[in-house]
């Protein structure tokens, strides 16, 4: 073969390899994006979408393995056509509405299973793409530097990772998204079915002698029981501190909008960098770093740097790097000659799903809290004195590391058994009721608080547990709403229940219907909070996603309905679109008041709504409230009503603030809408 040849092969194999990482990482977020709105917009739901392309990614990498030790190359390929002729019939990549949920199914179950029907065999086989490519190559292009193939796909996983949220989803809708993706991947079947044929046409044995002409240092050692477990334990680690950190910063930290993007990024790029070359990553250089980040965030996790968004943002992303670039570095150090790549591969993929499955789904399940970090800390000093057990110092070292992160992760537990009245988790995150006391016991107040987001307090003394607190004062938006529609029989939906803080402005006659996708939160403002017990109205609770509650529902004739559900990055945004709305019209009174709350620190939402009010034919207004002299919280409600004459109460008039509007902004709908477009 000559160099035109070969060139041009290389070129082929390239940019198969190209496009199935690109598409692997772009239909991540895509198809997390059809169904978040399904299931109440939770963090959880992106942990569990990632818990399936992990495993599904680990399934496509033991088909690659096996079929290449076990088949000939006519039978390889073949198999691997007809799979992917197959896969077209799952094309165009759009979720079938029949798999919402109806309120009382496990999520996590659901969303698994909605995901095999949905994506299951294109996402499998793109999955395969990376090792049986490589494996292919060491059998067609003897000599070549196969490993960098793998730098190469996860370089295209990153750019698919950070193109998606910056270039494509604000310029196109969801299903042009699916159409696209779907056209590409037509592209893809026929790349990676021109490759099947070459390697059909051209494929040698790989001996050994020929397996040393690519990597000679790797060609004189057969991987061991203990080589395995290492690839395994590394690739866990590196996995677990990704998911885990993830959660510490987005969920306790700060929710911040596309926060979680930071930590991803890391991760793959330095997979790229201990991949491409053995330059990167000096052991020399990298252990003493990584030794001091363990034990700084290890330490943060007690409070102070560990959860000041100034600091403990670039402290624990700084760390990632560190503990990433250990544990991938040592496993590109770990790899072995070509004609075992595949295992090598698998037991990588393994090791990712094993610490996504960990943190992802057992976590939620077995811990009240977020203490997998802390164990996270344990785990890869442990695992540097398995790697080191035969140096001098590092293995005392790393021992020593892991006791303290032990110690600390102790006290991290200690403190927050101290400071929480009560803690729990679920796959909606994690709740707890704190009990604040202050000088004055007539300020003492019991807080429910999902992450770093407050969601309402009660006044422990008697005489004021009846009074409204946080974002629901008398002049918040939501307070000058219900105080000016019909004084009696009035009806009053709420989406998000929190608290029940609402219940305290319930007379005798009124209904307060409150909507809430997480049981523990019923159960807590039942059990932790008197709101609705002593409130005067009928209360009533509706378990399950609130939009889709509304939709089967007969119509309501709210006075008010309340739309409460927005927290940092936590946006449901199928409850803020043109489609959500007209729902909600559906269950209004002719002079009824729709209140969206859309008090936020990092994205301008008022602009939405009114946006979408406008395009309805609806009148808006924006209620700011500074409660000054008030242990009421700075909050902002967009009031949206058919009739003007429901928002021109004089004391509504007077505190009507005007919307600055955003240049570009398109109508939200369910099928288009971004939140990069409204970052303050």
């Amino acid at each position: 073969m000559n160099s035109a040849q070969k060139s041009m092969t290389m070129a082929l194999f390239a940019v198969t390899i190209f496009s199935s990482a690109f598409l692997l990482f772009l239909v991540q977020p895509l198809i997390s994006k059809h169904i978040l709105p399904w299931f109440g917009g939770s963090a959880a739901v992106w942990a569990t979408c990632m818990v399936f392309f992990q495993v599904v990614l680990l399934a496509g990498y033991a088909y690659s393995d096996w079929i290449t030790r076990h088949l000939k190359p006519l039978y390889q390929v073949t198999l691997h056509v007809s799979l992917l002729a197959v896969s077209l019939v799952f094309l165009p990549i759009i979720p079938d509405p029949a798999w919402k949920p109806s309120g009382t199914e496990d999520p996590a179950l659901l969303i698994l299973v909605l995901l095999v029907s949905t994506i299951g065999l294109p996402y499998f086989l793109i999955s395969t793409t990376g090792p049986l490519i490589q494996a292919w190559v060491t059998r067609t292009l003897i000599g070549t530097h196969v490993y960098r193939f793998f730098a190469l796909s996860n370089l295209a996983s990153l750019l698919a990772l950070v193109s998606y949220p910056f270039l494509i989803e604000p310029r196109t809708s969801l299903h042009l998204q699916a159409y696209a993706w779907s056209d590409v991947y037509a592209l893809f079947a026929l790349l990676c079915t021109a490759s099947a044929f070459y390697f059909f046409r051209h494929a040698r044995v790989l001996t050994a002698e020929a397996s040393a002409l690519s990597h000679k240092h790797e060609s004189g050692w057969k991987p061991r029981l203990r080589d395995y477990l290492s690839w395994l334990g590394l690739s866990a680690t590196g996995s677990w501190l990704l998911i885990a950190i993830t959660n510490h910063i987005t969920q306790n930290i700060a929710a911040i909008p596309f926060l979680w993007l930071l930590p991803l990024t890391i991760y793959l790029l330095t997979f790229v960098l201990c991949f491409e070359s053995d330059r990167w990553y000096v052991r020399s250089r990298f252990l003493m770093p990584t030794a001091a980040f363990i034990i700084t965030c290890a330490y943060g996790l007690q409070g102070g740097i560990g959860y000041n968004v100034k600091t403990a943002i670039p402290l624990y992303a700084v760390g990632l790097f560190f503990f990433c670039m250990f544990s991938h570095g040592e496993l590109a150090q770990m790899r072995p000659a070509p004609r075992y790549l595949t295992r090598f591969y698998l037991m990588i993929s393994l090791g990712g799903a094993l610490g996504g499955i960990m943190v992802g789904l057992v976590a939620p399940r077995v811990l009240p809290a977020y203490y997998e970090l802390g164990i996270g800390f344990i785990i890869i000093a442990l695992l540097a004195l398995s790697l080191f057990r035969e140096r001098k110092l590092l293995p005392a070292g790393a021992a020593c590391i892991a006791l303290l992160c032990g110690y600390f992760l102790f006290a991290q537990i200690s403190d927050d058994l101290k400071d929480a009245r009560k803690m729990e988790r679920s796959f909606y995150g994690t709740l707890l009721i704190l009990d604040k006391n202050y000088d004055n016991p007539a300020d003492n107040i019991r807080e429910l608080h999902h992450g770093s987001v407050n969601h309402g307090g009660q006044y422990l003394a008697p005489d004021r547990r009846f009074e409204p607190t946080t974002y629901y004062g008398p002049t918040a938006g939501i307070g000058l709403a219900i105080a000016h529609t019909r004084s009696q029989d009035k009806k009053v939906g709420v989406i998000g229940l929190g608290a029940g803080t609402l219940a305290v402005y319930g007379q005798p006659g009124d209904i307060y219907r409150f909507y809430e996708i997480n049981p523990q939160v019923i159960e807590l403002a039942r059990s932790e909070f008197t709101f609705i017990s002593d409130s005067k109205a009928r209360i009533e609770i509706v378990q399950g996603d609130a939009r889709l509650s509304l939709e089967k529902e007969k119509p309501q004739r709210f006075d008010v309905l309340a739309v409460d559900a927005f927290s940092g990055d936590s946006v449901p945004i199928h409850l803020i679109t043109r489609e959500a709305v007209a729902i909600y019209l559906r269950h209004m009174n002719p002079d009824g008041i729709i209140a969206f709350h859309v008090t936020n620190t990092f994205l301008s939402l008022a602009p939405v709504v009114q946006k979408i009010a406008a395009d309805q034919g609806l009148q808006s207004v924006l209620i700011h409230d500074e409660a000054k002299n008030s242990p009421l919280r700075k909050t902002d409600w967009v009031l949206i009503a058919k009739d003007k004459r429901a928002l021109q109460p004089g004391p509504i008039r007077e505190a009507t603030s005007s919307i600055k509007p955003l240049f570009g902004l398109a109508t939200w709908t369910d099928d288009f809408n971004n939140l990069f477009d409204v970052l303050k």
